[in-house]
């Protein structure tokens, strides 16, 4: 036949694919995500609150304070908020010392309550 001595009895070279089937995506397991999620909350330095909703809530408690209309700097309300973002940061953070107190995982209002007494807030 046709075929030279070297090539006998092999079978042809196999060609590369075009395109290679899809790889499967790396199913996380369970808890794996939230935790990913934590770390990236945790290392971000940015405001977790909306500015614009946070702006008209201060609005609103404002005109509830006082009669007359007043104009807000964008710098007060963002000093504002980064303050109200930092006390509510440390307060999770001491509701969650007291569920592992508790011997919890999950933060529960009492731990709020708690944690809120604590640091000596009153009822209201």
């Amino acid at each position: 036949s046709g075929e030279s001595a070297a090539s006998a009895g092999r079978s042809p070279r196999p060609q590369p694919r075009a395109n290679p089937p899809p790889r499967r995506r790396r199913r996380m397991r369970p808890g794996e995500k939230a935790l990913k999620e934590i770390r990236a909350y945790q290392n971000s330095t940015d405001l977790l609150i909306r500015r614009l909703p946070f702006a008209r809530l201060v609005r609103e408690i404002q005109s509830t304070m006082t009669r007359q209309p007043y104009r807000w700097q964008g710098t007060a309300i963002l000093a504002l908020q980064e303050a109200a973002e930092a006390h509510l940061i440390g307060l999770f953070e001491d509701c969650n010392l007291c569920a592992i107190h508790g011997k919890r995982v999950t933060i529960m209002p009492k731990d709020m309550q708690l944690a809120r007494r604590i640091r000596g807030f009153s009822r209201e």
